[in-house]
C-alpha cells in the first residue's frame, strides 16, 4: 500500500506528463486552425475575407492555443515545484489546480463547440445558386446548411461537387476541423483527469499533517 509521501510524488509527477500533453495539444490545435485560415495553402482567401466565421473566429488559437497552453504552464510548474510553487501549501496548490483547470476546460469547450458547429455548417466556399434556385449565379456561402435532406459529412458525393472554389474545400474543412474536435475532446479528458489527480494530491497532504 502506498504512504502519502509516495502518492503525492506520484500526484507531482502526473501534473508534469499532464501539462506536457496538454502543452503539445495546445500547440496542435493551434496549428490546424493557423492552416484553416490559408485554403490550399493560398494567402489570397484571407487576405480577400473569403475565410469562414469558424476560422476566423480561432478557437483553436486562443481557446484551445493559449488559454490551455497557459493552464498547461501552470500544471508543469506545480508538477515540477519550480519558482513559486516550490514551497506552495496544499490549499494553494489547490487553488492554482482549480483555475487552471478551469482555464484549459473552458478553452477546449469553446473549441470542441465551435469546430462541432462548423462541421454541422460546412465549409466556407463559391458555388452556383443554380443548384439551389433558378437564378444563374455564383456566390460566397455555406452551401451546405440548406441540403436539409443530405447530410455531406456522409455523402462523399457532394465533397467536389458543390464547391467550386477553393478546390478541395470540404475536404480541407472536415480534416482540420476533425482535427480540432478530437485535439479539444483529448484536452478535456486531461483536465479531468488533472483534476482528480490534485484533488488525491491535497487528500494525501492533508492526510499527512
Amino acid at each position: 500500500m502506498l504512504s502519502s509521501p509516495d502518492v503525492m510524488a506520484c500526484s507531482r509527477t502526473c501534473s508534469r506528463i499532464l501539462g506536457l500533453s496538454l502543452g503539445t495539444t495546445a500547440l496542435f490545435a493551434a496549428g490546424a486552425n493557423l492552416v484553416l485560415l490559408f485554403p490550399n495553402w493560398d494567402v489570397t482567401y484571407l487576405l480577400r475575407g473569403l475565410v469562414g466565421r469558424h476560422a476566423m473566429l480561432g478557437s483553436g488559437l486562443w481557446g484551445g492555443g493559449l488559454m490551455v497552453l497557459t493552464a498547461a504552464t501552470l500544471i508543469s510548474l506545480m508538477g515540477w515545484r519550480y519558482g513559486c510553487f516550490s514551497k506552495s501549501g496544499p490549499c494553494r496548490s489547490m487553488l492554482t489546480a482549480l483555475l487552471s483547470s478551469s482555464l484549459a476546460f473552458l478553452g477546449a469547450l469553446i473549441c470542441f463547440i465551435t469546430s462541432g458547429v462548423a462541421l454541422k455548417d460546412g465549409p466556407f466556399c463559391m458555388f452556383d445558386v443554380s443548384s439551389f434556385n433558378q437564378t444563374q449565379a455564383w456566390k460566397y456561402g455555406y452551401p451546405f446548411q440548406d441540403l436539409h435532406n443530405r447530410n455531406y459529412l456522409y455523402d462523399h458525393s457532394l465533397w467536389n461537387s458543390v464547391c467550386l472554389e477553393p478546390s478541395k474545400a470540404v475536404i480541407w474543412h472536415v480534416s482540420f476541423f476533425s482535427t480540432l474536435l478530437c485535439i479539444s475532446l483529448l484536452q478535456i479528458l486531461l483536465v479531468v483527469i488533472h483534476f482528480i489527480n490534485s484533488f488525491l494530491g491535497l487528500f494525501c497532504s492533508l492526510c499527512e499533517k
